[in-house]
């Protein structure tokens, strides 16, 4: 049966409950839709109903205090940490590689040294330090030069007696070297030491002339007074023959500091040359006479070796140095001219005429007499290969230059 539709109104939707707390003035208006609730505070981070917006798992947030809708919150990989380039490896020290190598190094020299017959190893190891090379073969007339430049004193160097033995031994048994030439700058050193030297030059069978530099004084110029000739620049400082004993006197100064010095000596004289005593006069009256004494030798051998008699020595044995041309005059010195005058001297006194070579004789470091040692045999390859590898590590870590 049909239904009668006639006056039936149509269904009106629901109007929406005006919020809580509208009077009825405004729950009317919103009614009408002519007012608009106010947003509802939501605690700060509560999450409200699921929106789509088009990404599963989007969450929207009511900010705090506004009317404005919340945002969508997106969940996001986690961001890719910063990279950080590795630090930069340490460089390994070569110190244990040093010390590998040294050892080694000492092992195949004992083994190498073992292998050698006993007279040539003690001859080897006897000159061990005061080898000799000459920078040129020596091939036909050869004038041989040795520097003595520095402090007259024990070294090893050309400046010390067994540095100037071992070069005038090997000037002496090469049969090619028939003179040779001391090219001498130095202020002197120690009395002993130019002693020594002294008489290895007054020793030496061949002609020696000296070359005086700047300086040719004191135990210098005693080892200069052997050679058969003296040549001098005219501004040259010659001579100043003579010896000196310096002892310096700290009594005064430690006293004023309030620095006390208690020397325990088994003698009264023993702290004498300490300098924290002045000396007495018994001391120094001593001193004296052993200076006197020292001095005597320097003048007996500068009177031997330049011709003169005492007296005439003792006269120049003023401590004072003379020029070149002073020196002349006054006979320390026999000619004015440079280094190459003293060489064609040298060449004149062994009669080689103008046709002769020259090479300088110079002390090999400990260094480069042990590689000489371990060269001598050609079996001996692979210790001379350690050596080398040995000495590039020490350069690599700047121990040798």
């Amino acid at each position: 049966m049909a239904e009668d539709h006639t006056n039936q109104q149509p269904q009106q939707p629901p109007q929406p409950a005006a919020p809580q707390g509208f009077d009825a003035q405004q729950s009317q208006a919103y009614a009408q839709g002519q007012a608009q609730p106010f947003a509802q505070s939501q605690p700060y981070g509560q999450p409200q109903a699921q929106q789509p917006y088009g990404q599963p798992g989007a969450q929207q947030y009511a900010q705090p205090g506004c009317g404005q809708q919340g945002y969508a919150q997106q969940y996001y990989a986690p961001a890719a940490q910063p990279a950080y380039a590795a630090p930069a490896p340490k460089k390994k020290s070569m110190a244990p590689w040093i010390a590998l190598g040294v050892i080694l190094f000492a092992v195949v020299f004992c083994f190498t040294i073992g292998a050698m017959s006993c007279s040539n190893a003690v001859h080897s190891l006897s000159n061990f330090g005061m080898g000799s090379v000459e920078e040129e073969l020596t091939v036909g007339p050869t004038v041989a030069v040795i520097d003595i430049s520095g402090t007259i004193q024990y070294d090893g160097t050309a400046c010390s007696p067994e540095g100037l033995s071992s070069l005038l031994n090997q000037a002496e048994e090469n049969d090619d070297i028939e003179a040779v030439v001391l090219r001498v700058d130095s202020g002197g050193g120690t009395a002993t030491a130019g002693e020594e030297m002294a008489e290895y030059v007054k020793r030496f069978s061949k002609p020696v002339v000296v070359s005086s530099a700047s300086m040719n004084c004191s135990a210098a110029y005693e080892i200069s007074s052997q050679a058969d000739l003296i040549y001098v620049n005219k501004t040259t400082d010659i001579g100043a023959i003579g010896t000196v004993m310096q002892v310096t006197d700290l009594s005064e100064l430690l006293d004023k500091l309030g620095i006390k010095v208690d020397n325990i000596a088994s003698a009264e004289s023993k702290d004498s040359s300490y300098g924290t005593r002045p000396l007495t006069d018994e001391e120094r009256a001593y001193y004296q006479e052993l200076i006197d004494v020292t001095n005597e030798v320097f003048v007996e051998n500068v009177a031997e070796g330049r011709s003169m008699s005492l007296d005439e020595a003792r006269a120049l044995a003023t401590g004072l140095p003379f020029t070149g041309e002073q020196a002349v005059e006054n006979g320390l010195a026999d000619e004015v001219g440079v280094f190459d005058d003293a060489i064609e001297a040298a060449a004149q006194l062994a009669g080689l005429g103008s046709d002769y070579n020259v090479i300088t004789l110079t002390q090999s470091s400990d260094l480069g007499s042990l590689m000489d040692l371990l060269s001598e045999s050609d079996s001996d390859s692979a210790t001379s290969a350690a050596a080398a590898k040995l000495i590039e590590l020490l350069k690599n870590e700047g121990v040798l230059s």
